[in-house]
């Protein structure tokens, strides 16, 4: 199948919580011919019938397409009853701050963050698809389950039209250099385990090398019984910039980086020494770089530091665990959030929803 270009220029579909009870959203998601039709469907909440909510509900479970609730209320949290709808749905957006309630994100302009909710899914719409059923389908699964839920649709995307379009439209890249000093360094102290990442002049991207150092330095950990405490930062102005994009689209055998990125990544030795485990971050965490760490019981960031999740923007999802961390930290519907907008998040805004335990200083 392919990307069908008149996506780009589909209006935003909203339909009402009576609507969507009454099957609106379950129309076919594929027309004759393959074409995605409606990827994505706005939920209107405002004035929701109150007999409706739980057949509303059952139906948002059990859709093909990402439905997105907007409520324009003054106070979600002054309408409880919505509570079971909210759950339902992949995401819901409010105007104004983030209520406490994880399945919402608040905006300052309403119409504004649907819009662009709205046309990151019509750009990528297999990958915003995928990202949506990822979460959901692994929102339940012990970790090392929902890792290989995860790559399985990496892997998946990775043949995709719209991963090969990214490529294209980035270019050719050379193969990064070899690390010219070991890319990760170890240290003991007591039972202090301190783990450091080392390639700053790449910002400490998640290149074969550093991936591979950190595994072993991991496993240091997970062999040696007397160590009580492990401690992971970055060198340099970031403590890591994501997958290395000078490595994506060189893989000739996606079964074979299947088991790598599930057997040979960090992202599960780092969810096994869990509670032993604090990441000390800083600079650009991208991807991989809020994907490892979200693994860990602590993370304590410095005050400048911002998190994104590019992926679904290059016709992926997160390919380091993130769809399993990060949403076990602030919810599947943030972390939808942030998938498929690739916007950027402050500490501060981290720190309340809970990505990070601490900001440096404070």
């Amino acid at each position: 199948m392919n990307v069908d270009a008149s996506l780009d220029k589909t209006p935003v579909r909203t339909i009402g919580v009576a609507e969507l009870a009454a099957g609106a959203a379950h129309l076919p998601l594929l027309t004759d011919g393959g074409v995605l039709d409606a990827p994505v469907l706005v939920v209107e909440l405002d004035g929701a019938p109150d007999d409706l909510l739980s057949v509303a509900a059952d139906r948002a479970r059990d859709c093909d397409r990402l439905l997105i609730g907007r409520f324009g209320g003054s106070d979600i949290e002054e309408a409880p009853e919505l509570g079971l709808l909210l759950d339902a749905l992949d995401l819901t957006y409010v105007a104004g701050p983030d209520p406490r309630e994880r399945t919402v994100v608040g905006a300052d302009d309403l119409d504004e963050a649907i819009a662009g909710f709205v046309a990151a899914v019509i750009r990528n719409p297999y990958a915003a698809l995928t990202a949506g059923q990822v979460l959901r389908a692994a929102e339940t699964l012990p970790v090392p389950a929902a890792i290989d839920v995860e790559s399985l649709g990496y892997s998946t995307l990775q043949g995709g039209p719209e991963f090969h379009r990214w490529l294209d439209e980035r270019g050719p890249r050379p193969l990064p250099p070899p690390a010219p000093q070991e890319p990760v360094l170890i240290a003991r102290d007591g039972d202090t385990l301190h783990i450091t990442l080392n390639r700053p002049e790449r910002r400490n991207a998640y290149g074969t090398q550093l991936r591979d150092a950190l595994v072993e330095a991991l496993g240091v950990a997970l062999l040696d019984d007397s160590i009580g405490r492990v401690v992971l930062d970055g060198a340099g102005p970031s403590f890591c910039a994501g997958g290395d994009l000078d490595e994506f689209g060189r893989t000739p055998d996606t079964a074979l980086a299947h088991l790598i990125r599930t057997r040979g990544g960090a992202g599960r030795l780092v969810a096994r020494l869990r509670d032993l485990t604090e990441v000390r971050v800083h600079g650009h965490c991208v991807g991989a770089g809020i994907e490892i760490p979200a693994f860990a019981g602590r993370i304590v960031a410095a005050p400048d530091t911002v998190f994104r999740l590019p992926e679904v923007s290059m016709g992926l999802i997160p390919g380091a665990g993130g769809t399993v961390s990060v949403p076990r930290r602030i919810g599947r519907w943030r972390a939808l959030h942030l998938f498929v907008t690739a916007v950027a998040l402050g500490a501060e805004r981290a720190l309340s929803w809970g990505l990070i335990d601490e900001i440096a200083g404070r």
